[in-house]
């Protein structure tokens, strides 16, 4: 038991300096044993309400949900945070589970999770009665009401566990319930006495917009490749639109997998496992089966088929942005979706319930064909008014029909784009395009006499990731097309070539990004200005260190998190310590690695930090502890290095002598042959006939982005192989242009 204070302890082991509204109100009555009911939003940090008290009270808090696919999601996520968690589920094996139960029994576990169905049986009950019980948590509580969209039968064992466990206090949670369903979970679960937190169900960060179901596989197509890489779920109708809707996609390109509840258990993990590791980035699943995943860091969710009820439609769209930062919902809508879902719902028997099914798939319906602020509609279905009749963010509001996002006149940065690959040769990829647009005094730009060029630095009112998605949207159209060599590179196809000779005009989607200072939401309300080359870097150690542990990119950090390390540069453990999401486990286990990327990067190229987004003020935070090779001058490190290199001395070899983690000396390395330094690294190369299929996979994918790689060849290279190669390539490329 946690001694300190709850906000202490939240910034200890959550990393996060204040609470988000109702969080602290919530875990207050929890301490005063006293039981709440506590309805939030998805993203609005429910799990904290029970996680941060279970740390401050004795014994072991039961966690029950619905949702076995979360639960090793939440028990990592847990876990890396320094907090002892564990499930019990049909996942596990015999041996796995006795192991569990021998750790509960010897007190090693804070947090328990357990599907309802596990509430029925004689001896987990009478594991039950061993254990001391602080807080009984139940997440998506509104299944246990029969008014509600997802009522499971099982939810009612809870009550039996509420009489056997009479003092113990009870916490329900739930994104999504009506008045009604409220009202039903107080009665079932005899909450009568606790306290109701109501938070608001207005997901801010959200944008929504429907459209008519007509080119609808087109479309969709259109919105995957404008978020390529970019985690995407596609909800359908049936299995077997599922399966064919991710085939279809896949002949697109784009990778996609199916899920539903007719593929065999080990079919539907390794689905879920590849989407939640980013091997996938897009998952097509039914709405009948859903998807129980805890990844924050979904963009876009689509429904191919028109959900049964707005209660489902807000838990499915709710599975977007669950970290805070802009993200898209987009349903497709026919009367032929209403007809089937009306052919079903006749076949109920029950008179009653056949009336409720009628009565949600109308609203549904009503929401669908609204002329009118989507946004306050669906609050509006939920007992909350929205103080505007404009949102700002739906299709309606923004008279867009894309995603809430509005078309441009293009004409002009389009030209400058296309005249750019032309003026380079049509033999460069687009990061040297956008380099070259940018101004960027880059080592290769300068060596090919590039920043003479006409088109030098004429975009700088662009960021890179603005100027790449106009490229891809232009590369969409045909306009621009993937050339030949080694390398991925960008000429003008034959549209191209016509745009510029008929002086046209063009409109593309606007960009997320904008001026030379990127605009990020950092939360409701806030912009958070960061660098993205870093912020890439970042991503890059980011999923290195999963892989290494076996867990999801953002159980290391999330891409809040880093939005906030590339913005504010920290250079010690003690700034970094700073940083919202990084609590003292995680500072110890990742900090050095991070600071160090961030320092390289930052003196790399010339940053100086800027005002700390989390405190508001100018940076100026104290020197914490640092390693022998961050105190080193620079020219000391490239002769340590130099030296090492020439020795023959491997990787580990360094990492070793040096104290250092294998991929920080994979980045210095890197860093210094960026910079233009010669360096022996041939030895370090992996198996030739690797560095081949290297060789081919950057031909396929490109060289600026590691992942797409480590991806195309089957995740069974290396991120460190896969850095040293390319590194080896630039080197050789360098010598040659020399």
């Amino acid at each position: 038991m946690e001694s300190s204070s709850p906000l202490e302890v939240l910034k200890r082991r959550f990393g996060f300096d204040a609470f988000r509204p109702l969080q602290e109100e919530i875990v207050a009555n929890t301490l005063a044993r006293r039981d709440s009911l506590v309805l939030m939003p998805t993203g609005g940090g429910k799990s904290i309400c029970y996680q941060l008290p279970a740390l401050l009270l004795d014994g072991v808090t039961l966690v029950v949900s619905p949702l076995i696919a979360l639960m090793k999601d939440q028990t990592d996520a847990l876990n890396a945070n320094g907090i002892a968690a564990r499930f019990i589920n049909s996942s596990l094996q015999p041996q796995e589970m006795a192991e569990v139960r021998a750790q509960l029994d010897r007190g090693e576990v804070k947090i328990l999770y357990v599907a309802p169905e596990r509430l029925a049986m004689d001896g987990f009950r009478r594991l039950l009665q061993r254990l001391h019980i602080s807080l009984i948590a139940i997440d998506e509580a509104h299944c246990i009401s029969e008014w509600g969209h997802e009522f499971r039968p099982d939810y009612r064992n809870l009550r039996q566990l509420r009489q056997e466990f009479p003092s113990v206090p009870v916490m329900a949670l739930t994104a999504t319930a009506t008045k009604r369903v409220r009202d039903d979970i107080v009665a079932q679960l005899d909450l009568q006495q606790g306290a109701v937190f109501l938070s608001s169900f207005n997901r801010e960060n959200l944008n929504y917009s429907v459209r008519p179901k007509r080119d609808a596989f087109g479309e969709l197509v259109s919105l995957v490749r404008g978020r390529r890489d970019q985690s995407t779920i596609v909800y359908c109708y049936s299995r077997r639109e599922t399966e064919e809707l991710a085939s279809d996609l896949n002949a697109q390109g784009l990778r996609a997998l199916p899920y539903h509840a007719g593929l065999d258990v080990e079919t539907r993990r390794r689905a879920q496992d590849d989407f939640i590791h980013d091997r996938v980035p897009i998952i097509v699943a039914t709405i009948a089966f859903g998807m129980g995943i805890d990844k924050p860091d979904i963009r876009l969710v689509v429904h191919y088929s028109m959900p049964r009820s707005l209660e489902g439609y807000y838990q499915e769209t709710g599975r977007a942005g669950r970290d805070g930062l802009p993200s898209d919902c987009v349903l497709f809508f026919t009367l032929a979706d209403k007809a089937r879902q009306e052919f079903f719902i006749k076949q109920i028997d029950d008179a009653s319930e056949q009336q409720q099914a009628h009565g949600r798939l109308a609203a549904m319906v009503e929401f669908a064909r609204l002329q009118t602020c989507r946004r306050r509609s669906l609050l509006a279905y939920f007992g909350e008014q929205f103080g505007s009749d404009n949102c700002g963010a739906c299709d309606n509001c923004l008279g867009s029909s894309l995603s809430g996002r509005e078309e441009f006149d293009a004409t002009e940065i389009a030209q400058k784009v296309l005249s750019a690959v032309v003026r380079t040769g049509e033999r460069f990829g687009a990061t040297h395009i956008i380099r070259v647009l940018t101004g960027s005094r880059d080592r290769r730009i300068l060596a090919f006499g590039h920043d003479r060029l006409s088109v030098y630095g004429i975009a700088r009112d662009y960021d890179r990731t603005a100027l790449r998605e106009i490229m891809e949207q232009l590369e969409a159209r045909g306009l621009l097309v993937q050339g030949g060599g080694d390398y991925a590179t960008l000429a003008l196809g034959p549209k191209g070539r016509q745009f510029l000779r008929g002086r046209e005009r063009i409109s593309l989607l606007r960009p997320e990004g904008k001026a030379a200072a990127p605009r990020t939401a950092s939360g409701p309300g806030r912009e958070l200005e960061y660098h993205r080359g870093l912020f890439e870097r970042l991503r890059d150690l980011r999923r290195g260190l999963a892989d290494v542990r076996g867990v999801p990119a953002f159980v290391v950090f999330g891409d809040v998190s880093l939005r906030h390390m590339a913005a504010a540069l920290p250079r010690s453990m003690a700034e970094f310590s700073r940083i919202p999401g990084v609590g003292e486990t995680k500072l110890a286990e990742y900090g050095p690695e991070f600071v160090e990327v961030i320092r390289s990067y930052s003196e790399a190229n010339g940053l100086q930090r800027r005002t700390d987004p989390a405190a508001g003020q100018q940076a100026a935070f104290p020197d914490g502890p640092t390693e022998k090779a961050r105190r080193l001058p620079r020219a000391a490190v490239i002769d340590e290095t130099r030296e090492m290199l020439r020795r023959g001395l491997s990787v580990s070899e360094m990492a070793q002598q040096r104290g250092l983690a294998e991929s920080t000396i994979v980045g210095q390395i890197e860093r210094l042959v960026d910079q233009g330094i010669s360096l022996e690294v041939e030895h370090l190369l992996p198996s030739a006939e690797t560095v081949q299929e290297i060789r081919e996979a950057f031909h396929v994918c490109g060289d600026a982005y590691l992942r797409p790689v480590w991806e195309f060849l089957g995740s069974h290279v290396s991120y460190n192989d896969l850095r040293l190669v390319r590194m080896h390539f630039r080197q050789q490329g360098r010598s040659a242009e020399g």
